[in-house]
C-alpha cells in the first residue's frame, strides 16, 4: 500500500480546498467553453498557468505549509489533478499554463529554448497545445503525415494538419510533431506560435470535456525557426518517436487521474443526493468505492515508477489509464442509474460527467493502445506479472 507523505497531502489538502470553487462554475464551462476567460482569477486557475514550470524560471511558486510547489513531480501532480477533477475536469483542462508542452519542453529543450518558452508562460496567462494525432492516422506517431523540411538555412516550413488538439484554438504557443524524415528517428517535434502565417486553429464541437476546446489545425507552410527545433543537442536515438514515448509515459498518469477524478465525482454524487439506498445499490456503491481505492494505487504506482525512471513506467503508465477511462465510464452511468430514467434530465451535473468520462477513453491514446503497450511491456520483461 504506498502512502504520501507530508508535502505530497499538503498540496492534495490545498487542491481539495480549491476544487470546491471549481463545482459552481462546472455547467456553465460545459455550455460556453470560453467562459474560462471569466474565470482567470479563481485561485486553482492561478496556479495552473504556472504549474509545471521550474523552479529557475518561475520565482513565484505557489507555498503550502511554508513550502514551495511547482507542480514538476509526476505523483505530486496526478495527486493533485484526482482532486481538482473531483471539482471539474473541464475547468482543469481549460486552463492557460504549459502543462503538457511544459513537460516535452522540460525534457528534450535546450537552455535558450527552456528561457524562451517559460519567459513566455510567466509572462501572462498562456494556452499552450501539443498536436501530436492527425486526421487519418490517430495517435500512431510512426504514421504521421505532417512533414518538416528545410527552407534555407534559419527556417523549416511545416504542412500537414492535426487533428482533436485541445486548447490549440486559444493558444499562443505550443509544439508540433512532425516528420523530417521516413522512419521512426525522422520525427521531430516543435516549438510553434499559432500567430506564424499558415496555422489555423477550427475548434470541434464535441459533446464532453468542453471546456478543452478540442481542435482540428491546419499547418499549411508554416515557416519556424531553426532554434524552435526540439532536441537539437541530442542525440538522434531521443528526439523523435523516443521523445513522443517518453512525453506520452509522463503524461498518461495524469490522464489516469482526471479519470479517476471524474468516477470520484460521481460516487460522491450519489453519497450526497440520495438520502436512501437498497441493499443491492448499497453494496453496487461499496464495491464502487473499493475500486477507487484499487485504481488511486495503480496510478500512483505508474507516478512514482516515472519519477524513478523505471522501464516499467511505461506499461504501469497504460495500465492505469485504460483502467481509468473504464471506470470513469462505467462510475458514471453507475451513478445514473441510482436516479432512475430520467437522471440525465434531472442531474445535469451527473450528465455532465458521463460526457466528460467517454471523453477520457480518447486522451492520450484509446484503451486498445493501451492494452497493446502493457503487453509490449510484459513481453519486454519491463513489468512483473504479480
Amino acid at each position: 500500500m504506498i502512502e504520501l507523505d507530508d508535502r505530497t497531502r499538503a498540496i492534495q489538502r490545498q487542491a481539495r480546498a480549491w476544487a470546491q470553487e471549481l463545482k459552481p462554475l462546472a455547467l456553465e464551462l460545459d455550455q460556453d467553453p470560453d467562459a474560462i476567460h471569466r474565470h482567470l482569477d479563481v485561485a486553482i486557475v492561478s496556479y495552473l498557468t504556472r504549474m509545471t514550470v521550474p523552479p529557475e524560471f518561475n520565482p513565484d511558486p505557489v507555498v503550502i505549509d511554508g513550502r514551495p510547489f511547482y507542480g514538476t513531480g509526476t505523483l505530486e501532480r496526478v495527486v493533485f489533478a484526482e482532486e481538482v477533477a473531483v471539482g471539474d475536469a473541464g475547468m482543469l483542462l481549460a486552463a492557460p499554463g504549459p502543462v503538457m508542452s511544459g513537460v516535452l519542453v522540460d525534457a528534450m529543450g535546450d537552455e535558450q529554448q527552456k528561457k524562451w518558452f517559460y519567459s513566455r508562460i510567466m509572462e501572462k496567462p498562456t494556452w499552450t497545445f501539443f498536436a501530436l494525432t492527425e486526421p487519418d492516422r490517430g495517435s500512431d506517431a510512426g504514421a504521421m503525415n505532417t512533414t518538416l523540411t528545410p527552407d534555407g538555412d534559419d527556417h523549416f516550413v511545416l504542412r500537414g494538419a492535426k487533428r482533436y488538439i485541445g486548447n490549440a484554438a486559444r493558444a499562443d504557443l505550443g509544439i508540433v510533431f512532425a516528420r523530417t524524415r521516413p522512419g521512426p528517428l525522422g520525427v521531430t517535434a516543435v516549438l510553434t506560435e499559432t500567430s506564424a502565417a499558415g496555422f489555423t486553429a477550427e475548434p470541434l464541437e464535441t459533446i464532453g470535456l468542453r471546456g478543452l476546446r478540442i481542435t482540428a489545425v491546419t499547418l499549411d507552410d508554416v515557416r519556424v525557426p531553426a532554434g524552435q527545433v526540439l532536441g537539437r543537442h541530442l542525440r538522434a536515438t531521443q528526439r523523435g518517436m523516443w521523445s513522443a514515448v517518453q512525453g506520452l509515459n509522463r503524461l498518461r498518469p495524469g490522464v489516469a487521474a482526471f479519470g479517476l477524478g471524474i468516477a470520484r465525482a460521481a460516487y460522491e454524487y450519489v453519497l450526497a443526493n440520495r438520502r436512501t439506498l437498497n441493499t443491492a445499490e448499497r453494496h453496487r456503491l461499496d464495491r464502487l468505492g473499493l475500486r477507487l481505492t484499487e485504481l488511486r494505487q495503480l496510478i500512483w504506482r505508474s507516478a512514482i515508477a516515472v519519477d524513478d525512471n523505471d522501464p516499467a513506467a511505461g506499461s504501469l503508465a497504460s495500465a492505469a489509464k485504460a483502467r481509468a477511462s473504464r471506470l470513469a465510464e462505467e462510475a458514471t452511468l453507475e451513478a445514473l442509474g441510482c436516479f432512475g430514467p430520467g437522471a440525465r434530465l434531472d442531474h445535469p451535473l451527473l450528465d455532465k460527467l458521463a460526457r466528460d468520462a467517454r471523453g477520457v477513453e480518447f486522451m492520450e491514446g484509446t484503451g486498445n493502445i493501451q492494452k497493446l503497450n502493457l503487453f509490449t511491456g510484459l513481453v519486454q520483461g519491463h513489468l512483473r506479472r504479480d
